[in-house]
């Protein structure tokens, strides 16, 4: 099943597609400057029931006019399967296409990265028909950003380094410098990248610091990952009105049913619930249509 940090290594391309101009410093490599770049289709189906889809990929122009394909998978782990799948994809972008072809593998832990990145040989152990080596970007070796002003030279490439670097000890501090950057950053620009980092956290105890940074330092953006944590706290209010007003009337609210008013986040129901407080004689009743 694919999971949001999968979805965010590969997406913010997708969002960013002239991302992989500042990759290239990291990666060593020269592909020189993009002038444009173009989201492609990633289906890589042929008239056979096998489906293959690439993640993310992408032609980018240079301006020297030597444009080129960039095919981006995330890779949460390792998987002996995948460097034959790589291969396919590589194979067939270059057989369809006809032009200069990178593969690039975003990885969010250092072993995974450096599995990714060995050469892989496919052919007989005496002769290599095809030597499989994809670029890879990883804790090793994207950079841990800490210094807001670096943030807000390029918030793109800041929060795919911190999507890389979501395991680091020092998470907080990354964290606590991109939502400080994006303080200064146009909402269309912003807003995507918030959404982007909380789906590269994952479920990770990071991405709660990520929330509770966006409630505060973000708070008068309005993406979704935004608005849900405001309609949290209309929530958690709510529910404290209710329980509020059961004791002030006297209706004793047993621990069951006072752990489900406050782990309730549907304000609509809430709302239902505190109407009928006004009434109530019994802690049940709150639940109950009368």
């Amino acid at each position: 099943m694919v999971s949001s940090p999968h979805e965010a290594m590969h997406r913010i391309f997708q969002e960013h597609p002239s991302l992989f101009s500042r990759l290239s410093e990291v990666l060593g490599i020269d592909t020189g400057p993009c002038s444009s770049a173009d989201v492609m289709p990633t289906d890589l189906t042929e008239n056979q029931p096998l489906e293959r889809r690439v993640d993310t990929l992408l032609r980018i122009e240079t301006e020297n006019g030597s444009p080129f394909l960039l095919a981006i998978e995330a890779q949460g782990r390792k998987d002996p399967e995948k460097p034959a799948t790589w291969a396919y994809y590589y194979a067939h972008l270059l057989n369809k296409y006809r032009m200069r072809t990178l593969l690039l593998v975003v990885c969010q832990n250092r072993s995974t990265a450096e599995w990714a990145a060995r050469p892989t040989h496919f052919g007989s152990p005496e002769h290599a028909v095809i030597t499989l080596r994809p670029l890879v970007v990883g804790p090793h070796n994207m950079p841990v950003i800490t210094e807001v002003a670096a943030a807000r030279k390029d918030p793109a490439f800041t929060t795919l380094a911190l999507i890389t670097h979501a395991d680091d000890p020092d998470i907080g501090a990354i964290l606590k410098t991109l939502s400080t950057a994006l303080r200064d950053t146009p909402e269309s620009i912003a807003n995507p990248l918030v959404e982007l980092t909380a789906q590269g956290l994952g479920n990770r105890p990071a991405a709660r610091q990520w929330r509770n940074l966006v409630a505060v330092d973000l708070s008068f953006y309005t993406s979704p990952l935004s608005e849900e944590i405001r309609d949290e706290g209309r929530a958690k209010g709510r529910a404290e009105d209710i329980l509020r007003l059961l004791e002030l009337r006297g209706v004793a609210v047993p621990d069951k049913a006072r752990e489900k008013i406050a782990d309730c986040d549907d304000l609509h129901l809430l709302d239902r619930w505190f109407s009928r407080a006004v009434t109530a004689t019994t802690a049940e009743d709150v639940f109950t249509e009368q």
